[in-house]
């Protein structure tokens, strides 16, 4: 909502703002003098001031107004401030070079000081922000966040419905945490095991077993007579609570007893690699000298944690790494920070860390050999030689898009991965790339229920994710074509004989021709 005060002084009514209370008296005026207005300065984040008046608080932007009294804060110096907490391995691993490349960006050099924190330096020397970093764990990082005793949390994982239902105690007018959220790159849960251990590949219900306790000697999934040596993430830590929730709890089972705890992901890598019995479970990103296992359906699928299969989420543990925002209004270079994270200088910075960065790649069906085969495979009486050729016939000339996107359980809504997906799709064709071709949006579903009912659906939610592309943004939709394609069931990622299996079928692949 905006409010005029003539011609000259706007001024915008925010739920909140970040910044210390400076509490003072303090007049703006326009900058042809002709509009006053005073009040006690809340806060200044960089671009707002924050007043309170006797309209009740206001915000008025100060590319507008001039500044006079004992609270006005020196715009020359002003230090935007942002504390950040959660994920150790985000918050010492990645986020250190974004920042450093951000100041880049800006001309401005980074310095680090005691907490630690991350300065950002202008060309003569003064600080223009800093955002003071509390690593730790996921848990760490939410809770850092519900306390309001941190700007942003580094996340491995979703937020828990305690924490959800904390959040919108605390804060029952402001946006949820779900509209308060952003993927600032991937990463994947991985099996592994020594280099020296003769397993080529586990099944999802096999990895339950083993770390449930279920089965406690290789000889029972296929390898050597000998007894299998567990080891797991802390408890605290994001990957290890996604691990419980997204395989034990679907088959309903718990942690062993037996299993060994280790901080940090490279301390659990070397244990694995010195024990040629063991296997761990861990982070994509922190394999090291240990062996990633490839998943394998009942079916007889491979699922690798390639980096097309990651960013595509064809890799059913695929890990988002989330940047959880605190509801107040953040400072201006913060913010510009957060928009930085999403540029292809930022993703350069992703991969380089080690991690899965979120750029558009294309790949041709001709080089889709893999999937391809295990189609042919899957095929049987209701997807026949026609449905297979339909989709070559579509496809045939087209390069897949590394986008994906994918539902929650049960619904039409995109997930969290999906909708970040949605408005970076939106942004490369705004920026032209892809004017003059065609996109088609390819549905696919799994093999529950008729063939004829699974391929309406698939094509509706094709729709459904070309409708969201046109709403984010993109102005003028006659650069590209954009078209819906359902092919049902003909196409398979994965094995339709479990939950997890079945979720990674049903899927909106993006494809240009």
């Amino acid at each position: 909502m905006t409010r005029h005060i003539g011609a000259v002084l706007a001024i915008a009514l925010f739920s909140c703002l970040s910044g210390p209370a400076f509490a003072q008296d303090v007049e703006l005026r326009s900058l042809d003098g002709s509009v006053e207005l005073e009040g006690n300065l809340i806060s200044y984040d960089g671009a707002f001031y924050r007043l309170d008046t006797v309209y009740g608080p206001l915000t008025v932007s100060a590319e507008g107004v001039s500044c006079a009294g004992p609270g006005c804060p020196n715009l020359a110096t002003f230090v935007a401030e942002a504390r950040v907490a959660g994920a150790a391995t985000v918050a010492e691993g990645l986020l250190p070079a974004l920042l450093e490349a951000f100041a880049s960006s800006r001309g401005m050099s980074m310095g680090v000081e005691e907490g630690p924190a991350y300065v950002l330096r202008r060309s003569d020397g003064s600080p223009a922000a800093r955002f003071a970093v509390t690593p730790g764990t996921t848990d760490d990082g939410f809770l850092s966040l519900l306390n309001g005793e941190a700007d942003i949390a580094l996340a491995l994982r979703e937020p828990s419905q305690a924490e959800v239902a904390a959040s919108e105690a605390a804060s029952p007018d402001d946006p949820p945490l779900d509209d308060r959220v952003r993927v600032l790159a991937l990463d994947a849960l991985v099996p592994v095991v020594s280099p020296d251990n003769p397993i080529n590949a586990l099944s999802l219900p096999e990895i339950a077993r083993l770390f449930s306790g279920d089965v406690t000697n290789w000889a029972e999934v296929g390898g050597p007579d000998a007894p299998v040596a567990l080891h797991m993430l802390a408890p605290g830590l994001g990957l290890s609570q996604a691990f419980s929730t997204r395989v034990l709890l679907p088959s309903e089972a718990s942690m062993s007893d037996e299993v060994t705890r280790h901080v940090s992901a490279e301390a659990l890598a070397e244990a694995v690699t010195r024990d040629a019995y063991a296997v761990g479970i861990t982070a994509r990103s922190a394999v090291g000298p240990a062996r990633a296992v490839p998943l394998m359906g009942e079916c007889g699928f491979p699922l690798s944690a390639s980096t097309d299969a990651v960013k595509a989420e064809d890799y059913p543990l695929t890990a988002p790494i989330y940047m959880y925002l605190a509801p107040r209004r953040l400072p201006l270079l913060v913010r510009q920070f957060l928009a930085f994270t999403e540029t292809e200088a930022a993703e350069a910075h992703v991969a380089a860390a080690g991690f899965v960065n979120q750029l558009l790649t294309r790949t041709p069906l001709a080089l889709q050999g893999e999937r391809l085969g295990n189609a042919i495979r899957a095929a049987g009486d209701e997807v026949d030689l026609a449905a297979l050729q339909e989709v070559v016939g579509t496809l045939g000339t087209a390069e897949r898009l590394s986008t994906t996107l994918r539902f929650n359980p049960g619904g039409a809504v995109l997930d969290i991965q999906s909708r970040a997906s949605v408005g970076r799709l939106a942004a490369a064709i705004e920026r032209g790339a892809f004017d003059g071709r065609q996109l088609i949006f390819a549905g696919f579903s799994d093999s529950d229920g008729p063939a004829t009912v699974n391929a309406r659906l698939s094509l509706r939610r094709a729709g459904v994710v070309r409708d969201a592309v046109r709403a984010a943004g993109v102005a003028d939709a006659s650069r590209v074509e954009m078209v819906a394609a359902g092919f049902g069931e003909a196409m398979p990622m994965a094995c339709d004989d479990t939950d997890w299996g079945r979720a990674v079928n049903r899927r909106v692949e993006v494809w240009v021709d």
